[in-house]
């Protein structure tokens, strides 16, 4: 029977495609059509409804934005959610909490079906090169069973255990991920304030020891003014919030991922959301302007005026 995919955003459509051109019999559906039809041209089927997709399926793999999507698309909390679960395998491979990933887990195998969580890391680029990295929880019977679909997507697949362990690891990477970018483009404002050249900066970054794939990638972005969307300011904000939830549930400090809590809220703030993580630049060329709160300065340095942003850290900075 086909593999059903929905879910064709920055990340999913990529993913599909290369699921596709790796021959396996596909079935998508995406909420905006349109986005459905570079699969179309790559040979798969595009239903015309998730309940049309369920009913082609053995395997459905799940990418979207968060709970009340895939509840929808579920028809969890209806008595279609039976008729859409039982029998098949629903792969979770977005970005939930985890505590809503292990109801959910209760819910299919409570209506005779099986779950497994594999959210995936990495961006747009990778997942164009089927370079992401996938992690998997749940029963082991359907976690192998799954694993083969995974290869297309993903270089390498870590099998994490019960869920929602797949999905802590997720925030575990995430939350090195959003610090390390957040460091990358404050030493990126740090070297252009002081006039340095940009090039020899990224150069003499790229050489040394805190080289990675992704501090290159970022580094030339930023070098280039470049903020088209891989991971967008708007998804990181709810990363680092699904991180900073998990924290506090288990009495944990996070104190980095609060301060680019603050950051990210003040990006979308001043209206770019849209954009890649390392618009956060934005948010702290405002910083330097003093035009944003300075309740997170340094002692000694100078005040701006207090900015109040929606979008408050928990625990504060």
């Amino acid at each position: 029977m086909d593999v059903g995919f929905i879910g064709l955003g920055v990340m999913g459509q990529p993913m599909a495609l290369n699921l596709a051109r790796a021959g396996t019999p596909l079935v998508v559906w995406n909420r905006t059509a349109d986005r459905a039809e570079p699969l179309r041209a790559a040979g798969a089927l595009v239903a015309q409804s998730p309940a049309e997709l369920f009913e082609r399926s053995h395997v459905v793999l799940l990418m979207l934005a968060d709970g009340p999507a895939i509840d929808t698309v579920l028809a969890r909390g209806t008595p279609e959610f039976g008729a859409r679960v039982e029998g098949r395998v629903i792969v979770h491979m977005g970005t939930t909490s985890p505590a809503y990933s292990r109801g959910l887990e209760a819910d299919i195998q409570a209506a005779g079906g099986g779950y497994v969580e594999a959210p995936v890391s990495g961006s747009r680029t990778p997942a164009e090169a089927g370079r992401l990295v996938a992690m998997l929880a749940g029963e082991p019977a359907t976690v192998a069973a799954v694993r083969p679909l995974v290869s297309p997507m993903c270089h390498e697949a870590f099998t994490c255990g019960q869920v929602p362990s797949a999905l802590l690891m997720k925030l575990s990477v995430n939350l090195f991920l959003i610090t390390m970018v957040t460091g990358l483009v404050e030493s990126f404002h740090f070297a252009d304030r002081h006039g340095l050249d940009l090039g020899t900066f990224l150069a003499a970054l790229e050489a040394g020891p805190m080289a990675s794939n992704v501090s290159v990638v970022k580094g030339r972005k930023l070098a280039a003014g470049d903020f088209d969307v891989q991971a967008s300011i708007t998804d990181v904000l709810k990363n680092n919030r699904l991180v900073a939830m998990a924290a506090r549930e288990a009495g944990l400090a996070s104190p980095l991922l609060d301060v680019c809590h603050r950051l990210y809220g003040e990006t979308i703030d001043l209206g770019y959301g849209g954009d890649d993580m390392v618009a956060v630049l934005r948010a702290i060329e405002a910083r330097t302007e003093g035009s944003v709160s300075d309740q997170c300065r340094p002692a000694g340095q100078a005040a701006g005026p207090r900015h109040r942003s929606a979008f408050q850290a928990p625990g504060g900075c």
